[in-house]
């Protein structure tokens, strides 16, 4: 039941990581904290209703990807409303492989993933990789490179550069976190920025406040929302004028 409702879980390899890590060969079946946890995540998930988009017909899909050497990440987006998750721990095999290759593996996955939706459509592929951008041009080619463009061309596919910043869906599904600020943010926000494809970055600290910087591509207005919210919150403000007066925490 799991593995059929993967793909309305984001990040869903990364959650069953620990779980699966116990089915290989030769390994040892030790239920761990980190397993119980895992176990927990996935039930809680399992059993609260997912927010996304039903696909229509005619129009044009938009796919993000992104890999690490953790997994592979995408995200089905159309309208920019989130159509379907898709994620995968890396193949022993694949974790040899160059970054080229394993982000070009990234758009491979997602092509197969989604071929019911994507064969025949229209469709943007977004990338934080700049060199796959030129890959329908590019001159040399070895041999699983040749194969993987074989059936990248069976798709009516544009595959754009977005920065890595901007690419933070795809990101957050390939790899782990890495601390941070976002260690101290809710798992609802967490999710809600996430659908909401903004990125959020600490800039230096000031008299212990963390200095947020939003990259919104969706609403020009949310910086001049959060700045109005802010002018309202009677924490902040308070903190400011402490901050401005030099008075200590």
């Amino acid at each position: 039941m799991a593995g059929y409702y993967r793909r309305f879980i984001e990040g869903f390899s990364k959650i069953a990581g620990p779980m699966t890590k116990l089915l290989r060969k030769n390994t040892p079946f030790v239920w761990s904290d980190e397993c119980e946890k895992s176990f927990q995540t996935l039930k809680e998930k399992l059993t609260t209703a997912p927010v996304l988009a039903v696909p229509e017909d005619g129009k044009d899909y938009t796919v993000y990807c992104d890999a690490s050497k953790h997994g592979l990440g995408c995200v089905l987006m159309q309208d920019r409303k989130v159509i379907s998750y898709g994620s995968r721990q890396l193949r022993p095999h694949e974790v040899n492989y160059p970054t080229h290759d394993l982000e070009l593996a990234a758009v491979v996955f997602a092509l197969k993933t989604w071929r019911h939706f994507l064969y025949g459509a229209k469709c943007e592929l977004y990338t934080d990789h700049k060199s796959l951008k030129y890959f329908f041009t590019q001159k040399e080619l070895n041999m699983r490179q040749k194969r993987w463009l074989e059936l990248i061309k069976d798709y009516d596919l544009t595959i754009n550069y977005t920065p890595g910043k901007a690419n933070v869906v795809a990101d957050a599904l390939s790899r782990k976190s890495t601390g941070g600020i976002e260690q101290e943010i809710s798992p609802e926000l967490k999710k809600e920025i996430s659908q909401a494809q903004i990125q959020l970055w600490e800039k230096e600290a000031h008299e212990g406040l963390s200095a947020l910087q939003v990259a919104d591509e969706l609403s020009v207005n949310l910086k001049n929302e959060i700045i109005m919210g802010q002018m309202d919150d009677p924490f902040i403000v308070e903190e400011m004028r402490r901050i401005d007066e030099g008075r200590p925490s």
